[in-house]
Formats: C-alpha cells, structure tokens, sequence
C-alpha cells in the first residue's frame, strides 16, 4: 500500500524504506570505517606533498646559490686580472724608463719578452697605460719610430710649472713627482701621512729608499729638496705613539701651483673630469677666486706705485 509523501516528492514504497533503512547504519559505519582507514593515506599524501613542496624549493634555491658562487668567481678573476694588468703597466713604465737612459730605440720584442710575457695579446692595452703614465706623471711622450720593426723612444715634453722652478727642480720627471704628492695631499683633505706618501710611490714602482735613475734617492729628493724648497711641509701629528707624521702643502706651492692645476692633473690621472669630487673641486674654484683678486690688487698697488714715482718725477723737473 502506498503512501502519502510528506514532500511533494514521488511515493515510495515502505518496504523499500524499511529495506533502505535497515542499510542506513551500516552505510554510516562503513563511511566512519572508511574514513579511520584513510587517514594515514591522507596524511601520507600530506606528507609527500610537503615533501615535494620542500624539495622543489632546494631545487629552486640551489641554481641560485651555485649563480652567486659563479658571479663570485668570475668578478674575483676579473680582478686579478686588472691587478696583473695594472702591475704589468707599472713594470712596463719602469722598463721603458730605464731603456731611455741609453738613448736608443725600444723594441716590442723587447717589451714582450722582458715585461710582458703570456700576456702579448693585451700588447696594445698595456703600452697605451704606459703611456699614459709616462706622459702624466714623468712628462714623457711615448713615440713610434718604426711601425714596420715596432721600435719606440721617449721625448721629454713635460714644461716646468713656473720659470722659477726650473732652476730648483729641473727636469721634467721631478715635477711630476712633486705633482703626484701634492695631488695626493690635496685628495687626502690637504694633508698625507708619510706613510701614504711612500706607499704611493711604491705602486709607482719608486722605492723611497732605493736608487731610481731618475731621481736618485727619491726619500732624500722629498725630504731635502722638496722640504727644504718649500713646496712640503713635514710635520709631526699631534697626539701620536709611536710618532706619526705628515706632509702638506708647503708656502711655495702654495703660491706658485693652484689647486685648480693639480686637480686636473689627477683627474687626468683618473680618466675623469675636476667636477668628479666636488668638494676638491669647489676648494679649487675657491682657490681661483682668491688668486685673481689677489692679483688685481698687487696689480693696483703696482699701478698706483708707478703713478706715484712719476707725479714725483715731474715734481723734481
């Protein structure tokens, strides 16, 4: 007999209800059952997963470390490399130095096979900061002679600063070593340890207590000619021990070589323009200021000297 769904929905048998009521726990307790089984699957999976999730971070994060470590290495040969190249140049600077003193021609054979080395391939780079250096610093031009044989002489071109120092420093190498140190002061806040004087000159391959065909002793040029001369001063540092000491501007530099002037020389050195330190730059542009009004007031009193002796001249006629 059929009856009345409660829903609207269609009849359904009672029987069948019985039948699929009588199911109904056993269905519950299978999906429970079912469940406690699968847990460990489940967390298993979770696991796994997990895992993978791990496992694919290492393998993302390793390519990145192993490309940091390959950066590493290549800017540490990259640097090795310049070094080797700056100390080939400076090597090269010297040779070329001491070759000169014979006054004969200079040959790349020659270059290669006592400076250069295995790195020939890199001939035209080196001989182009040779020259650099020779001209900057010790005012000698590089020439060819003979592009077919390769040989090469210097010709000394640097000018004296002032007619006045020609006669105290004379050639052209000593003032380029005043230059060096008197640029190395200015950038150092107008004052250099003595320290940082003779290590400079050692990147420059001039030993300070060595003999250098150029300059002799180069200690004994600085301290008794340069000092003495009045281009450095030498001083002791207030407040040190062991005593330290330093060297600034002298009163002749001062009033013979503008700041304007060695800055350029070592933004020349630097293959930059003055205006790439600012601070040094406007000191200079400062220093300049006070030179030409320094000078137009000398030039007045001059002027007003001279008219003064000639209203006398005429007073006395």
């Amino acid at each position: 007999m059929l009856q009345k769904p409660q829903s609207g929905g269609l009849p359904v048998p009672q029987a069948e209800r019985e039948k699929d009521g009588g199911h109904e726990g056993e269905t519950q307790a299978l999906t429970v059952s079912q469940e406690e089984a699968l847990r460990p699957l489940l967390q298993e999976s979770a696991k796994e997963d997990l895992g993978a999730v791990r496992e694919e971070g290492a393998a993302a994060s390793a390519p990145t470390r192993k490309g940091a470590r390959a950066s590493a290495a290549k800017a540490l040969v990259r640097r090795r490399a310049s070094r080797r190249l700056n100390r080939t140049v400076a090597e090269m600077v010297q040779f070329l130095l001491v070759k000169d003193k014979k006054k004969c021609p200079i040959t790349r054979f020659e270059m290669v096979k006592y400076v250069i080395g295995d790195l020939k391939d890199l001939f035209p780079e080196i001989i182009a900061g040779a020259a650099e250096h020779l001209r900057d610093v010790f005012g000698f031009e590089l020439k060819q002679l003979d592009c077919k044989h390769h040989t090469y002489i210097l010709i000394n071109k640097l000018k004296p600063l002032e007619e006045e120092e020609e006669e105290d420093l004379g050639d052209g190498p000593r003032l380029g070593l005043l230059m060096m140190i008197l640029g190395l002061i200015y950038m150092k806040g107008n004052s250099a340890r003595e320290a940082q004087v003779w290590e400079m000159l050692r990147r420059l391959g001039v030993h300070p207590s060595k003999y250098h065909f150029l300059f002799g002793y180069p200690k004994r040029l600085i301290m008794e000619d340069f000092v003495q001369l009045r281009y450095l001063n030498y001083r002791r540092v207030p407040s040190t021990n062991p005593p330290e000491y330093e060297f600034s501007w002298g009163p002749r530099s001062n009033l013979e070589i503008s700041k304007m002037k060695v800055l350029g020389f070592v933004a020349k050195l630097h293959k930059k323009e003055p205006q790439h330190w600012p601070a040094q730059y406007r000191e200079a542009l400062a220093d300049e200021a006070d030179r030409a009004r320094a000078e137009a007031t000398m030039r007045a009193r001059t002027r007003g000297r001279a008219r003064a002796s000639a209203r006398a001249s005429l007073r006395r006629w």
